[in-house]
């Protein structure tokens, strides 16, 4: 297993990014929040989780060891696969994973795109007594009042080179599609479009 990657970054794409390790471009799939952390050009450290299917190998890369153990043990839930998994946490932090878990909040679960009550209640069920406790002094993803996908959209653009101001003005202007339950890539991809018409 590769247990972690580092190199300089080759390129950043909506839902990856490329790292050069020695001499070899290594494709990592990441969420917004991991992607914004990262410049083309710089060097990186990612720790990583390998995913091995009779068809592909797909390597996915975390901003820290904490979200990689909590990708590798939701993906014990039944029904829960890598890009489910992923999905989880391109929209919640690792510990705000564990507070919804420790809180029975079946409605912070269902806000990830592909989780549905049902799938929401097994995932408490069967994490409740493996994921932990939320780690002291941590807070919550998002301030009040703001929403959390305006803040990885936001981060998502800035890694991907726009200025805040651009990235500010894209997410204001893709808001309006956000509804219920905001699906972070589609509005990171609805953000892009807007800024490449501006």
């Amino acid at each position: 297993m590769i247990a972690f990657v580092r190199g300089q970054v080759a390129a950043v794409t909506l839902s990856s990014a490329v790292l050069e390790v020695g001499g070899v471009g290594l494709e990592l799939m990441c969420t917004p929040g991991t992607l914004a952390t990262l410049r083309q050009g710089h060097q990186a450290t990612l720790p990583t989780s390998m995913v091995v299917r009779e068809d592909s190998l797909t390597l996915f890369g975390f901003l820290d060891d904490d979200e990689k153990s909590v990708f590798e043990l939701v993906q014990t839930a039944s029904g829960v696969g890598p890009k489910l998994a992923q999905a989880i946490l391109a929209v919640l932090s690792p510990d705000d994973l564990r507070r919804a878990v420790a809180g029975d909040d079946v409605k912070t679960l269902t806000r990830v795109s592909g989780i549905g009550q049902k799938g929401a209640q097994r995932i408490i069920l069967e994490l409740k007594d493996r994921i932990g406790t939320p780690g002291p002094g941590r807070s919550a993803t998002a301030p009040t009042g703001a929403a959390p996908w305006r803040d990885q959209v936001h981060q998502g653009l800035v890694g991907l080179g726009w200025s805040t101001r651009d990235a500010e003005q894209a997410v204001d202007a893709v808001a309006p599609e956000a509804g219920d339950v905001p699906d972070v890539g589609s509005l990171l991809r609805a953000a892009l479009r807007s800024l490449s018409k501006a």
